[in-house]
């Protein structure tokens, strides 16, 4: 069991260590080198789980603390007893502070369709319902609120494009609204503002669609393509307002190393500094601390490094033909807003994509407004101005503290 001093300590770290849009090596994971593991934040630190190395297919797992740079090995898939849990190609995903783990194939099983829980207050892992679809792997998984969302991937008899919501409390499972495009295999997903995403893949050919999932209307709509290229393989992951692809392989067998930013309110895309290690398939990645870590990976040999990544907010856009300030930021009780900008409205969007702006106080004065937080937790906030439309034309990112 871990000492829980790391919630302390973790306030005492710059958070400014890596400069925007900027990558930074860590350290390199725990054990051989490996791909297609999976992984998942529990109490804020990051875990890789299973892969496939030289040797075959692992259930072994290590966890990574940001402040210290520095991995732990812990219990592999199963605990002492997990012979045979073995796998690569699965899904991780996290809920209520506990790792999961589904489906993937191993060394004697091409599919699996069971469900493992973490718990790191017992260092245990206990088996719950199993996916109620078929056994399958390369599969995507993302993570709304309370639930999960798993589907897509290849079974015995084909790729597939049926998707499947998780419910932690209840321990149940339920099928929800097929994915929008193709069936597909080695896609990426993940969710940011109460959405979740899914996109690239290899349905036969390689794919560059992207596809937003609505939980509200149990639908999906079809956003920008991503401009990368088709691949498979990539990785990905939400930071609201912004979402990210990286690395993968792409329709002329290349390994790539790109990285990609799309933006939630304008639905376009940004290139952003290349991964620095070598391009690569099937590899990691997790957040902590508003730092993207990726790692691992194959490209016709296995890797064990490990990156962090520091995102622009990904609104600079929006704000090319506005003058506007905003200060203190970040501000111990108040900022105030000056601005160019006439008959605007103020939003504040907490970082997983809810509108707060009813928990602050809030005046209006010439040139602009002030704000007070009253009782609003310390953290990072999305400030919008917005039209009359509620478009946004201003985007910031303030910080309480």
């Amino acid at each position: 069991m871990k000492f829980r001093l790391i919630v302390i300590l973790t306030t005492l770290v710059s958070t400014h260590s890596v400069a925007q849009n900027q990558w930074v090596q860590k350290d390199s994971v725990n054990g051989a080198p490996r791909s297609v593991s999976a992984s998942f934040v529990v109490n804020g630190e990051g875990y890789i789980v299973g892969g496939l190395d030289s040797d075959g297919f692992r259930r072994s797992m290590f966890s990574y603390t940001f402040w210290q740079d520095d991995w732990d090995d812990e219990p592999s898939i199963g605990g002492l007893s997990g012979d045979g849990n073995d796998r690569g190609s699965a899904c991780g995903f996290s809920l209520n502070n506990k790792g999961y783990l589904c489906l993937g194939q191993g060394d004697s099983n091409p599919f699996f369709g069971d469900l493992w829980e973490f718990n790191e207050d017992t260092d245990a892992w206990t088996q719950k319902a199993n996916f109620i679809g078929s056994e399958r792997r390369q599969a995507v998984a993302f993570t709304i609120g309370d639930y999960a969302y798993v589907g897509t991937g290849i079974d015995q008899t084909g790729l597939k494009k049926d998707m499947y919501r998780y419910d932690a409390t209840l321990n149940v499972w339920t099928q929800i609204a097929d994915f929008g495009g193709t069936p597909r295999k080695e896609a990426v997903g993940f969710s940011m503002g109460g959405q979740g995403y899914i996109g690239t893949g290899d349905d036969g050919i390689m794919r560059d669609d992207f596809w937003q999932y609505e939980p509200t209307t149990d639908s999906w709509s079809q956003k920008t393509d991503f401009p990368g290229g088709p691949r498979k393989g990539a990785v990905s992951w939400g930071q609201f307002p912004t979402g990210f692809i990286c690395l993968g392989e792409d329709i002329n067998f290349n390994y790539t190393n790109d990285l990609w930013e799309y933006n939630y309110f304008s639905d376009t895309w940004i290139q952003r500094a290349d991964f620095p290690g070598s391009g690569r398939t099937s590899a990691i990645v997790f957040v902590q601390n508003d730092l993207a870590f990726v790692g691992t990976g194959y490209d016709g040999e296995f890797y064990d490094d490990m990156y962090a990544y520091r995102r622009i907010v990904g609104t600079e856009s929006l704000n090319q033909n506005t003058k506007t300030k905003i200060f203190p930021n970040p501000a111990a009780q108040s900022l105030t807003i000056l601005t160019d900008l006439f008959d605007v409205k103020v939003k504040i969007i907490s970082m997983d994509g809810k509108d707060i702006t009813d928990q602050v106080n809030m005046v209006k004065t010439y040139g602009g407004h002030v704000i007070d937080r009253m009782n609003l937790p310390n953290g990072s906030y999305l400030l919008q101005l917005v039209n009359a439309s509620s478009a946004p034309i201003h985007s910031e990112l303030i910080n309480f503290i």
